[in-house]
């Protein structure tokens, strides 16, 4: 495939037309338009639909510029940094990260990074779904547990568990009576939830779910206002334990959360993101609970 051919389709894809393109690069629009349409006949396939003064990219064209931008990207950015003697981080990079974290502690970390690096434009987008990085043009994604794949590698950053928590004035029922719970995100067929003291005993709270919500720190203060119990992050609540506004009824017996910094397994890591890993390092060196919670202080 003729690499110049296949930078100039990414040219004409990104500005979104033969005109913007030829002006952006001071190209001529007569060269593009003929290395587009080579591209096209050698592989057999429309990049590109055609009509009046629009340009709209294909499904095949949507396909190709996804795969091929942030690659022809690094080779660019590569490239410049071999030729002035040092990679210093620049570019687009975008990051996919949960919500919860996004809302302690991603509006600081993005802050702190782009005063840092103001070569980077960084783009951070709030979700907690999968996403594909490679189709979605993702740098770095931020997860919880992910699950197992090949195609990914990363390092954890945070560790954290869950507590069980309430108001002081709602107080642990026997263990035949339910309490009233707050959960997220649906109403959960479980009937009870097991804490573990801190000398390793297990005891049992029945709970009966009456509040169901979409959000950890909407959980946290309904359970604040005497709504129920909840189940919430160790860093996400301590400051309202030290403060006596949340009182614990012990670990949750769950696994622990790991929040883990994922990138493509087959892709080299570009400057950005190995700063912006750098970056996470500096914020949580030991990857403890309570270096997340200081976000929320």
């Amino acid at each position: 495939m003729d690499l110049l051919a296949l930078a100039d389709f990414t040219l004409v894809a990104r500005h979104g037309g033969f005109g913007r393109a030829a002006r952006a690069a001071s190209r001529p629009k007569a060269t593009l338009s003929r290395r587009v349409a080579d591209l096209e006949a050698s592989l057999g396939l429309r990049l590109f639909e055609r009509g009046g003064r629009s340009l709209k990219l294909t499904q095949d064209g949507e396909a190709l510029f996804r795969r091929t931008s942030a690659l022809l990207t690094d080779l660019e950015e590569t490239t410049a940094a071999v030729a002035s003697g040092g990679e210093v981080p620049r570019g687009r990079m975008r990051i996919s990260a949960p919500l919860l974290f996004s809302q302690i502690a991603m509006g600081r970390l993005a802050a702190d990074f782009a005063v840092r690096y103001p070569e980077v434009r960084l783009e951070v987008a709030t979700e907690d779904r999968p996403v594909d990085m490679v189709e979605e043009g993702y740098d770095l994604v931020i997860r919880v547990n992910p699950d197992s794949d090949a195609t990914l590698v990363g390092r954890i950053i945070l560790r954290d568990r869950l507590v069980v928590v309430a108001a002081p004035g709602l107080e642990r029922p026997a263990e035949d009576t339910p309490a009233p719970a707050v959960v997220r995100g649906g109403f959960e067929q479980a009937t009870s939830w097991t804490t573990v003291a801190p000398s390793g005993e297990r005891s049992v709270v029945p709970i009966a779910p009456t509040l169901s919500l979409s959000s950890m720190i909407m959980v946290r203060d309904a359970a604040m206002s005497g709504a129920g119990v909840a189940r919430l992050p160790i860093s996400l609540v301590s400051r309202e334990l030290s403060s006596g506004r949340l009182m614990s009824w012990g670990d949750a017996d769950a696994p622990q959360i790991a929040l883990w910094a994922l990138y493509p397994s087959r892709r080299l890591l570009s400057a950005r993101v190995t700063a912006f890993l750098d970056h996470l390092k500096q914020a949580f060196p030991t990857g403890a609970p309570e270096e997340l919670a200081a976000f929320a202080a």
